[in-house]
């Protein structure tokens, strides 16, 4: 199987309850969009909804960075491109970032993911066929650029990337 680099999402559309006073989506929903889209991904790994029901193991975000670039209004269709940073026994790191479908970039984010036996919960090593085909994404994605926003922490001392 030939893992895409980065992992490109269907289409996703803004949806009218994702529309705040201000005209746009809400902050919240930036975080759903790359949700939705990252999922897409966990299939190609052996992850997702059918591993979480047949082996009670799942991923949990721990902490994510967003970065907000350009605003999504009602009627705008997105894709999310997703990229493996990195991955230990445990844990994960990805990017992503939502594109536009006229090519332009409207948020990213940095999330650490980690693998949880949901009998606990707790944190749990993925088994080695996930682990195994973790190493195939990151060699598929190490020729990827690293994200400028990759990384980051909030300081007021940041540049806008």
């Amino acid at each position: 199987m030939t893992l895409p680099a980065p992992h490109i999402s269907s289409l996703i559309d803004v949806r009218p309850d994702w529309v705040d006073y201000n005209g746009h989506i809400n902050m919240a929903y930036y975080a759903v969009i790359m949700d939705q889209g990252g999922d897409q991904l966990y299939p190609l790994l052996g992850l997702g909804e059918t591993y979480a029901k047949a082996e009670r193991h799942t991923s949990y975000t721990a902490e994510v960075h967003i970065c907000y670039k350009r605003e999504l209004k009602l009627g705008d269709r997105v894709r999310v491109h997703t990229q493996l940073l990195e991955f230990d026994a445990k844990r994960m790191v990805m990017f992503h970032e939502i594109h536009h479908e006229d090519g332009w970039i409207a948020a990213t984010a940095e999330e650490l993911l980690l693998h949880i036996d949901m009998s606990g919960p707790r944190v749990v090593p993925f088994p080695p066929e996930i682990a195994d085909k973790l190493a195939a994404l990151k060699r598929a994605h190490a020729t990827l650029p690293r994200p400028a926003q990759a990384g980051r922490a909030i300081s007021l001392a940041n540049k806008a990337a």
